[in-house]
C-alpha cells in the first residue's frame, strides 16, 4: 500500500503517525495492498481556499476528502470484487485540528489521527449526510481508532520491553551491547 504525506502546514507533526492511522484503517477496511493514497497537510488559508472552492463553505475545515475513483464498487470493503485502485487525496488542516483537539480535551496527534481515519473513510464511500449514515460511519470510525490505539500501545509496550531484555542480558554478558555511535 502505498501512502504519500507531504506537510506544507507548517506545523510539526508526526507524520509516520499519520501514515500508520491511515494505513490501519485501510488494512481494517480489507482495501487492496496496491491502493495509493495521498496525504497532504495544509495550513489555514489553502484549507479555507479548498473548502470555499469544492464545497462551496466558507472558512477552514479539519479535513478534506478528494476520492480518485468514482466506482463505488472499487472502495467499499463490502462490494463483490475489490481491486486496485488510486483511492485520492486526504487533506488535512493541523492548526484548525489543533483547536479542536484542545476543545475535545485530547491531543492534536489524537486528533489528527481521529480526521485521517475520518477522511478514509469518506475515500471509502462512506458519509454520514443522513442519521442512519452518520451512525455507521462514527461507529465504525470509533472502532478503527480505538483499535488503532490498542495496537499501538501494545507495540509500545512490546518494544520498551525488548529494551529492558536487552539491558538485562547485556549486563549478564549474555548478548553483545549495540556499538555507540562515534562522536564527532
Amino acid at each position: 500500500m502505498s501512502i504519500e504525506i507531504a506537510n506544507e502546514s507548517g506545523v510539526a507533526v508526526d507524520e509516520s503517525s499519520i501514515v500508520a492511522a491511515a494505513r490501519f484503517a485501510l488494512d481494517r477496511m480489507r482495501v487492496s495492498r496496491l491502493a495509493e493514497l495521498s496525504v497532504l497537510l495544509v495550513g489555514l488559508d489553502e484549507m479555507a481556499d479548498l473548502h470555499e472552492r469544492y464545497l462551496d463553505l466558507p472558512g477552514p475545515t479539519d479535513v478534506m476528502a478528494f476520492p480518485m475513483d468514482e466506482l463505488e464498487s472499487a472502495r467499499r470493503p463490502d462490494a463483490p470484487d475489490p481491486g486496485p485502485t488510486l483511492l485520492g487525496d486526504l487533506v488535512l488542516c493541523p492548526r484548525f485540528a489543533r483547536d479542536q483537539a484542545r476543545k475535545a480535551g485530547h491531543s492534536l496527534m489524537d486528533e489528527l489521527h481521529l480526521l485521517t481515519v475520518h477522511g478514509v473513510l469518506h475515500l471509502l464511500g462512506y458519509d454520514h449526510a443522513e442519521p442512519a449514515e452518520e451512525r455507521e460511519m462514527f461507529t465504525l470510525q470509533k472502532r478503527i481508532l480505538a483499535d488503532f490505539r490498542s495496537e499501538r500501545v501494545a507495540a509500545q509496550r512490546r518494544a520498551a520491553q525488548r529494551r529492558e531484555d536487552d539491558k538485562l542480558l547485556g549486563a549478564a554478558g549474555l548478548i553483545e551491547p549495540e556499538p555507540k555511535p562515534e562522536e564527532e
